[in-house]
């Protein structure tokens, strides 16, 4: 009997463009494919809880769709390494493909693994299914990894346009096995819903995790959300911004499926360029944010600028948890930490501004924030999300200077003029006159009472004062900046 071929899944949950599965199927063997939870090897980061949730439902798509094409979905929870050694005795397996990943840990174990591999004589081969462009590819004219963006996009486009997308199998050869023997689990047996309290209503109210919901949202932001984009998505009010970060991070879509289906929207009509262009250009920062990963496996514990090191951080629990529950009475800030908790997701222009906030106006350690976001976050990303906070935080590669500090009040009169977003989000403000609702505490106690709202007990009165905070945060800026 022909030897199979093992197909390991890991952020690459779809059939479509996925170039470990296309090997597999090419080599006419049967299939095996598997997924490992494992959150035991040396430095794996687990999982937050909204990732958990949307993982569960992501393998659970993943399964049904690899059945419909002729295959099936095996499931193990451990130390990959010893899973992998488990499948290679069992199935004596011709070859085992995979699709890269870039954090350290799961480089170690993945170059651990194709070690045992090949010792074994079975062929082990890995392929880019995340990137549009890998770390090692895009370098400084000295052959240095980047540290700006801008000439690090410009590098990146000048290596020539993504590759097309590969179509997805239409039947995969699958091979019956002993699950049992091989100490396969079922979906639940991982443990990856909440039960109590079951606090993923408004996720699942909110999103469809699987690759057929990925085309439909790609498919949706495309036909409505691209044209206006390079303005509309600094709107939270608006719905411009594309919400396929969830997708991408779990692989249930690739970037060359999101670049070219752009690309081609654009040339059928419907966006300008200048709307393409920013919107590829945000592709280009989550690239730019994994070459600053592989380059820096610490980039979500150690600062980017060891300067920062020295911050004069302030430790109030009280505050960091009225910032995550949306209880600062800055509105908002209120809102995108209640959209947060909601949904798990927030506008891209909110985490600017929430972040900002608990940075600059609590000077509360930005690990502090990457560690919550890290747990609410359904598109919790490792190098987005770290090199995001960072940049934020000022202490990261081609960041917004310290000194920058968001005007909550501004930001919100800015971009959600008239407090839509706020309203949705903070429904206890939702009769407060557009001209207060970032502000409340500035309306005539007869405003406030007529809205239905008295600070301090409804809604919140500011934790502090903008300007009080922003001098206290340029003063510790001063402590270690040199004169």
């Amino acid at each position: 009997m022909p030897r199979p071929v093992c197909v390991w899944f890991r952020d690459d949950l779809r059939l479509a463009d996925n170039p470990a599965l296309a090997a597999a199927n090419a080599s006419g063997a049967s299939v095996v494919a598997f997924y490992v939870l494992d959150e035991e090897s040396d430095g794996i980061r687990r999982l937050g809880g909204a990732s958990k949730w949307w993982l569960h439902h992501a393998l659970a798509s993943l399964r049904d769709d690899l059945q419909a094409a002729g295959a099936d979905l095996l499931l193990f929870r451990g130390p990959a390494r010893m899973v992998l050694e488990r499948l290679r005795t069992a199935l004596e397996p011709a070859a085992v493909f995979w699709n890269r990943r870039y954090d350290a840990a799961g480089v170690a174990v993945d170059s651990e693994v194709k070690a045992d591999l090949k010792s074994a004589g079975v062929r082990a081969e890995s392929f880019n299914a995340a990137l549009l462009y890998e770390p090692w590819t895009v370098k400084t004219a000295a052959g240095q990894p980047m540290k700006v963006f801008t000439p690090f996009w410009k590098a990146a486009r000048a290596t020539g346009a993504p590759p097309s997308p590969l179509p997805a199998p239409r039947a995969l050869p699958g091979l019956e096995v002993n699950r049992r023997s091989l100490g396969a689990l079922a979906l639940d047996d991982l443990r990856l819903l909440p039960t109590r309290p079951d606090w993923a209503g408004g996720l699942r109210a909110t999103w469809t995790p699987s690759e057929s919901g990925a085309r439909e949202r790609l498919r949706s932001f495309l036909n409505e959300g691209l044209r206006g984009y390079g303005a509309g998505r600094d709107r939270p009010d608006q719905d411009h911004t594309s919400r396929l970060s969830p997708y991408l991070r779990f692989g249930q879509v690739s970037p060359r499926q999101v670049w070219h289906a752009a690309e081609h929207a654009a040339a059928e009509g419907q966006a300008p360029g200048d709307d393409l262009a920013k919107f590829q250009a945000e592709l280009g920062w989550r690239e730019f944010s994994y070459h600053l990963l592989f380059h820096h496996p610490d980039l979500a514990r150690r600062n980017f600028q060891p300067k920062f090191d020295a911050f004069p951080w302030r430790s109030d629990s009280a505050q960091a948890r009225a910032w995550s529950r949306g209880l600062t009475g800055y509105p908002i800030v209120d809102a995108g930490l209640r959209q947060l908790w909601a949904t798990g997701w927030m506008h891209n222009r909110v985490r600017m501004i929430t972040a900002s906030f608990l940075i600059k106006h609590l000077l509360l350690d930005w690990r502090i924030g990457e560690d919550w976001f890290w747990d609410t976050l359904v598109d919790a990303d490792p190098a987005s999300n770290a090199a995001s906070w960072q940049w934020v935080a000022g202490s990261g590669a081609d960041a917004a200077p310290y000194f920058r500090i968001f005007n909550p009040i501004l930001q919100g009169e800015r971009f959600d003029p008239e407090g839509a977003y706020v309203r949705r989000f903070v429904p206890e403000l939702a009769r407060v006159p557009a001209a207060f609702v970032h502000k409340p505490w500035a309306a005539r106690a007869d405003v406030l009472a007529q809205a239905g709202v008295t600070l301090g007990e409804t809604y919140p009165a500011p934790i502090v004062d903008h300007e009080g905070a922003r001098s206290r945060a340029l003063e510790a800026l001063r402590e270690i900046t040199p004169t």
